[in-house]
């Protein structure tokens, strides 16, 4: 073989590879940016669930290929981020990016991944006297959740939210080829056997695999659920930043109204305990306080601050 056809060979080749490896980086660019639009268009399509409700609503999200929902969450600026990061399956491969999509008014609890094609998102009010914000849920199809010995306002919310993987009492009932993964919820303060997740209701407690962590209300306690521990006390700092942010622009409202004055002190106690909560686990203080405020606030008439 002559001189000329073997340069021609290998600057063919050459040539070849340079095509095919700028095509691969083209593609793997697409699809970083797809992730992050996708994980963007989550934010906002959890948009229209938050607005006016004042009891749990649930919704059904579908991906077109296999994916993995990422949540995390940190405490910067004001009320903090919920981060939102996509992977999908491209030709039988997980495409993996570190592009996060920030949130400031989200709080999103979850399995971390959650994974599947079809999810569930359910979204419940937090009020903490006053609305604080919409709480997220989002849990795969895959994942199912049996709720035993469970109070009866958690029954009817659940009942009546009529998502297929959270049932009532009827974990036996799942076939034996069903191949979802089962996490058993059971309230009542004694441990019992298979359960994955324990409640205890009157004491407010929830302890997972990952330890225990205390709530107040039915929306963090939805949250203690379904979101790992490390998640969901990030969680529980960014909402006391956001309660101590609104209960500052409530006793600025009584200076200018002139209402709700008997109320001054107490909100400032509000502000005061939510600033310094570390941990779920200083909840009971803050409670304490915001339900003193919302029996005050319900007896104020026609003076009600909210």
């Amino acid at each position: 073989m002559s001189f000329p056809w073997i340069f021609a060979l290998i600057v063919g080749a050459f040539i070849l590879f340079l095509a095919i490896y700028g095509v691969s980086k083209l593609i793997g660019t697409q699809e970083t940016l797809q992730s992050a639009k996708t994980s963007k268009e989550i934010g906002i399509l959890l948009n229209p669930l938050e607005t006016g409700f004042e009891e749990a609503k649930s919704s059904t999200l579908f991906f077109p290929v296999e994916t993995r929902v990422y949540t995390d969450c940190n405490l910067g600026g004001d009320f903090g981020r919920q981060l939102i990061r996509i992977s999908q399956k491209s030709f039988n491969k997980w495409v993996d990016t570190d592009l996060n999509v920030g949130f400031s008014n989200k709080y999103i609890f979850s399995k971390n991944p959650s994974e599947g094609e079809e999810f569930f998102i359910f979204v419940k009010p937090f009020d903490f006297p006053f609305k604080v914000s919409d709480l997220t849920y989002i849990t795969s199809s895959r994942d199912v959740y049996c709720f035993v010995n469970a109070p009866d306002d958690i029954e009817e919310e659940i009942g009546n939210l009529q998502q297929e993987n959270l049932l009532i009492e009827n974990c036996s009932e799942l076939k034996s080829n069903d191949v979802r993964n089962v996490t058993k919820v059971c309230f009542g303060q004694a441990r019992e056997s298979g359960c994955a997740v324990q409640v205890d209701y009157g004491n407010k407690m929830v302890e997972t695999r990952d330890g225990k962590v205390h709530f107040e209300t039915d929306a963090l306690l939805y949250g203690a659920i379904f979101a790992e521990k490390n998640i969901y006390e990030c969680q529980v700092r960014r909402l006391m930043q956001r309660v101590e942010s609104l209960a500052r622009l409530y006793s600025q409202k009584i200076n200018m109204v002139g209402c709700g004055t008997n109320m001054q002190t107490d909100l400032i106690m509000l502000i005061n305990s939510a600033k310094v909560v570390s941990d779920s686990s200083d909840l009971t203080l803050v409670n304490f306080v915001a339900e003193d405020i919302d029996s005050k606030n319900k007896a104020a008439g026609l003076c009600k601050l909210w």
